[in-house]
């Protein structure tokens, strides 16, 4: 019986994570960035304690619109589909303040448990200075394991993986070390919501949380009755 219990908590442990929408276990920004193509949409969260730095950066040109008619240039199917830089790449100008946003500079922000191991992962473009990411950055298309600290993670896909395979099947050619699609995939518009509002992120919190108090007290529990089982005890 308390075996069978263990296991139905397990479950119930599963579907809450599922229904709250959690897909990693580094804590996600409350606020979606969603990415408009004609191949689909592209919703994204970001790791707010695993890249600080670069998720400030990222959320505030998202909140400008500075990735508005942005290029997706690369898509090199595998491996990563990669956006323009917004200074100088926008088909329309950017004002003054998504400038300012855009000339900033973000340090790299690595850790070595944070790796580019699936599908989804948003990986910070930068130069050959580590420290010197912009506004480009990739979206992994398969695991890539030698980018691993080489590249800040700073979020991942909680939508669109679908449209990540339209991209894929896209006509491309290669210039230089690049595959790049034949016709531009562009963001045609962009926006930052809050899904369910914070109420229910905190409720699937609170709910989550209570469900590992009684997994581990279980966990204890059917410790000692199998220690007690044992020859000699």
């Amino acid at each position: 019986m308390e075996v069978y219990a263990h296991k139905h908590l397990l479950v119930l442990i599963a579907v809450v994570i599922l229904s709250c929408g959690a897909t990693t276990s580094f804590k996600l920004s409350p606020e979606r960035i969603v990415f408009q193509t004609k191949h689909g949409d592209i919703e994204m969260a970001l790791y707010p304690e695993v890249a600080p730095v670069t998720s400030t950066h990222i959320m505030a040109l998202a909140k400008l619109g500075a990735y508005n008619t942005i290029d997706f240039f690369r898509v090199d199917r595998g491996f990563v589909a990669q956006c323009l830089d917004v200074a100088g790449n926008r088909k329309v100008p950017l004002n003054a303040a998504q400038a300012a946003e855009a000339a900033k500079k973000v340090p790299l922000e690595v850790r070595k448990d944070v790796k580019h191991n699936r599908r989804g992962i948003l990986s910070m473009a930068r130069w050959d200075d580590p420290n010197s990411g912009g506004s480009s950055f990739s979206i992994t298309l398969g695991a890539a394991p030698h980018l691993d600290m080489k590249y800040a993670i700073f979020g991942e896909v909680t939508s669109g993986l679908e449209t990540l395979d339209k991209f894929e099947q896209q006509p491309t050619k290669k210039e230089g070390i690049f595959v790049m699609p034949v016709e531009p995939i562009t963001i045609q518009s962009s926006y930052v919501y809050v899904p369910g509002g914070s109420e229910d992120t905190n409720a699937c919190g609170q709910r989550l949380e209570l469900l590992q108090q009684r997994f581990d007290s279980q966990s204890s529990e059917l410790q000692k009755l199998r220690s007690k089982q044992l020859p000699g005890t």
